[in-house]
């Protein structure tokens, strides 16, 4: 879709749903187009008035309890994440549409202090891509599981959030991931993409989709040395990505992108040398 060649009115349209069709769209969409709006319609709104005392519209709602309202007809859950997060947000609108102030003291991040810097910095800066594993040693699955929840959190293009993964180990499906140019991890993360999100906001080009990936990749390799394992990224070939799809019965909606062997480490490389900032920055104003 060249969104450049479209018209205001063409793109507002791939946007705007009629209740009837938000009630029989497929779910995955529906909560994907969601969080879109109620992100591009209130959320953003909502953080501009908070911080820089504006008046916040009552129409900035409309939207937001539109969704809400076909949430409920649809009877989807109260605990999913998104519903939860936009009522806090609506708990804010009210707060300022009443002229108080909106204190988000509490949600301040609670920045690194000068001691804890270097320890940020080790994690960014003493990353390897691993080859050798100790295969003797067992990931624990609470390793794992942190791991995925860091690559769940990393930044997302509209808060679409396409993230989907399979998890498997050597020992489980010995040979499975065969083809790779290196000696294959312990533990395969396979980033997947659930291109029904992407529904929610059909405007968005196919590189933010990758970037999305990209981010949550980034996270993966990062909280995995973080917790004491080695990790490295790789690329599949068509007939790794076809043999996963044939074992897994990955439906069509969903993309497999790229994945990260991880495990403990049984070696040490030499950081690969990179530029200075200088030399890699074509300006600087």
């Amino acid at each position: 879709m060249d969104v450049e060649k479209m018209t205001q009115e063409e793109i507002k349209g791939l946007f705007e749903r009629t209740e009837e069709e938000l009630l029989s769209m497929d779910e995955v969409e529906f909560r994907a187009r969601f969080r879109e709006r109620c992100h591009h319609t209130m959320e953003i709104q909502l953080y501009e008035c908070a911080y820089r005392n504006k008046a916040f519209p009552a129409k900035q709602l409309e939207t937001a309890k539109k969704y809400l309202r076909i949430w409920e007809k649809r009877g989807l859950s109260h605990e999913f994440p998104e519903y939860r997060y936009v009522n806090k947000l609506l708990e804010f609108a009210g707060i300022l549409m009443e002229g108080e102030n909106l204190d988000l003291s509490e949600y301040e991040p609670k920045w690194l202090t000068e001691e804890e810097i270097p320890v940020f910095e080790r994690t960014l800066y003493e990353r390897r891509s691993v080859r050798h594993w100790d295969i003797s040693r067992r990931v624990p699955d609470e390793i794992i599981d942190k791991i995925l929840k860091a690559g769940l959190w990393a930044a997302h293009a509209c808060n679409l959030q396409s993230i989907r993964y399979l998890v498997v180990r050597e020992e489980s499906e010995p040979g499975l991931f065969r083809g790779s140019d290196i000696p294959g991890g312990p533990v395969h993360i396979v980033l997947l993409q659930d291109m029904r999100n992407y529904r929610g906001n059909q405007a968005m080009p196919e590189y933010n989709q990758l970037l999305d990936c990209g981010a949550a990749g980034q996270n993966i390799v990062l909280a995995a040395h973080a917790y004491g394992l080695g990790g490295t990224w790789l690329t599949f070939n068509p007939k790794m990505r076809r043999r996963l799809t044939e074992r897994f019965q990955i439906p069509e909606e969903i993309r497999v992108v790229t994945y990260v062997d991880v495990g403990y480490p049984e070696q040490s490389p030499f950081p690969p040398l990179r530029l200075e900032p200088e030399d890699a920055t074509f300006a600087r104003i």
